[in-house]
């Protein structure tokens, strides 16, 4: 179903739907949906009203179109569709409600058209289409919007979601009155601040540069994780594709300016591509959840990645993270295995091929291992969803990881990153309910310095740009937030927020004297954000 541009699309489709429940009998229909209200017409999967008070709430659960046409609501709630789960397409058209809620579609992970034309619209709260993962078309034409600082967040969304939207036209102010809101212009400087304080930011902005972060690319595929690698004075950057089947290499194109692809090594659900560098070999981990996970070598001969060795399918059931890392000029890599079949699995390399070399633990269900230096000694962190992080520390006489301790009170971590600032060692962890946390080593242990919201985070990365500090919080729930730290205060601040469909991971690449992270998207289009230094005095 594609949203025609032309005057009526809406409206047609509306009467092709009225038509089609004409065409049922009144009796057919009333067995089919008990208790169809007065004012509307339904069928088994579609329900369509006319001049309704209220959303029906007597139907079953398989309702995948619902049209209100003509209704005297004032607004549309938080939830106010939540008992329809199965909604796809959703119009409400010349209706009297002149807000709509955070949350006000809540609870409809399907629904993928939402027609929302000719209404008395005065106010879209922030958060009202959170949740809408699916959401690929939305029309809000014949709703004019004031296009103050209040609509900024619906400017910046329109900018970043991959949804097709159809033009949002401007009530005012007078400068902007019958204008685009993709074409306002002044937010950045307008919605900084107000009346005084403009003033004194006015004098700042322009002798101080300041960062940002842009859209450079964005790659037409869904991805789960992205690695980086440096080969012979070029940079790459490997992207697995479990729905494509693919581990995509791209490589930096010095005179295009962007990332274009340079192979591909195939696979069954692939969820990781881990590149290992010995010497001038390059190898790659492919981590499976299927078929077994397997090592790749780039072959000089033949320009691309060929087979080098296969992972034992016995100790690695359901791969969910590779950690690479070096001890005592030895090359190691592990991968945690989140099943409770599986092994942890720490691989070392011989100069022939790479071997299992120790089984962390089993039936914990890990999901992500990372490898720290603390106090100049080599240790592990394991995470799970079974129990609270586990520190494992290097014995230099075994020259094995033994347990050293946890990291308490902090159920259900997905992750673990470790991360750096004026030589000091943090730990940031991912949690998807409850709040992930910031967490600082006191020479003793680590110890919690902040707590941010994050319910439906799956990771949240550190990185660092020209001595600027940022941590990305992907959701699957809402936009992703950057934050980043500040001195002063010695604390994480919101920074940006953008938006990736359901994002899996964020990753730092730099090249040519430009940075850019990598954010994957388990369901959207890969993007590209590009790090630039914004200085309005030249």
């Amino acid at each position: 179903m594609a949203l025609r541009r032309g005057g009526g699309g809406a409206l047609g489709l509306l009467l092709l739907l009225l038509g089609a429940a004409c065409l049922i009998p009144r009796s057919a229909q009333v067995r089919r949906l008990a208790r169809c209200p007065a004012t509307c017409s339904c069928t088994k999967e579609s329900i369509i009203c006319v001049g309704s008070s209220w959303v029906p709430r007597i139907v079953p659960g398989d309702i995948s179109s619902l049209s209100l046409v003509n209704g005297t609501f004032s607004e549309i709630k938080d939830r106010m569709f939540s008992h329809l789960p199965s909604l796809q397409l959703l119009l409400l058209n010349s209706n009297s409600f002149t807000i709509i809620r955070d949350d006000a579609f809540a609870g409809l992970f399907h629904l993928e058209y939402l027609f929302i034309e000719g209404n008395k619209i005065e106010t879209i709260s922030r958060n009202a289409f959170r949740g809408l993962r699916d959401l690929t078309h939305l029309d809000l034409r014949g709703n004019k919007f004031e296009c103050d600082c209040k609509a900024k967040w619906l400017y910046l969304w329109l900018k970043m979601t991959n949804s097709t939207v159809s033009d949002v036209l401007c009530s005012g102010p007078p400068e902007y009155q019958e204008k685009k809101l993709n074409d306002v212009t002044s937010f950045d400087y307008e919605c900084t601040t107000t009346g005084i304080q403009r003033g004194f930011m006015n004098a700042f902005l322009f002798k101080h540069p300041f960062p940002d972060f842009v859209v450079h690319q964005t790659l037409p595929y869904q991805s789960v994780s992205v690695d980086t690698f440096n080969s012979k004075n070029d940079v790459y950057v490997a992207i697995a594709q479990p729905s494509m089947e693919n581990c995509m290499v791209l490589e930096w194109d010095h005179i295009e300016m962007n990332f274009r692809s340079y192979d591909n090594i195939t696979g069954q659900s692939i969820v990781g591509c881990k590149a290992i560098l010995i010497d001038d070999q390059v190898f790659v981990v492919v981590a499976q959840l299927f078929g077994g996970s397997h090592i790749y070598k780039y072959d000089e001969s033949w320009t691309k990645f060929v087979k080098f060795q296969d992972i034992e399918v016995s100790r690695i059931s359901k791969p969910n993270d590779i950690e690479l890392f070096q001890i005592d000029d030895e090359t190691f890599f592990v991968i945690a295995d989140s099943s409770k079949a599986g092994l942890s699995t720490v691989y070392k390399w011989n100069s022939k091929g790479f071997y299992s070399y120790q089984s962390l633990h089993e039936w914990f269900r890990d999901t992500d291992a990372e490898f720290v230096d603390i106090d100049g000694k080599s240790h592990l962190i394991l995470s799970s969803r079974s129990q609270v992080p586990i520190i494992l520390q290097w014995n230099k006489s075994s020259k094995k990881f033994v347990p050293h301790g946890d990291i308490p009170n902090m159920e259900d971590v997905l992750a673990v990153k470790s991360f750096r600032m004026h030589n000091t060692l943090y730990l940031s962890l991912t949690r998807f309910i409850g709040d992930s946390r910031v967490m600082r080593w006191n020479s003793k242990q680590f110890v919690e310095i902040q707590a941010l919201p994050s319910r439906g985070a799956m990771t949240l990365q550190p990185f660092s740009f020209k001595d600027n500090h940022y941590l990305a919080l992907g959701s699957d729930y809402t936009f992703s937030q950057i934050y980043q730290w500040d001195k002063e205060k010695q604390l994480f601040k919101k920074f940006k927020e953008i938006y990736v469909q359901a994002p899996r991971s964020f990753t730092a690449v730099s090249t040519d004297r430009r940075d850019f992270f990598f954010a994957s998207s388990f369901k959207g289009k890969t993007k590209i954000f590009e790090h630039i230094i914004v200085d309005l005095s030249l």
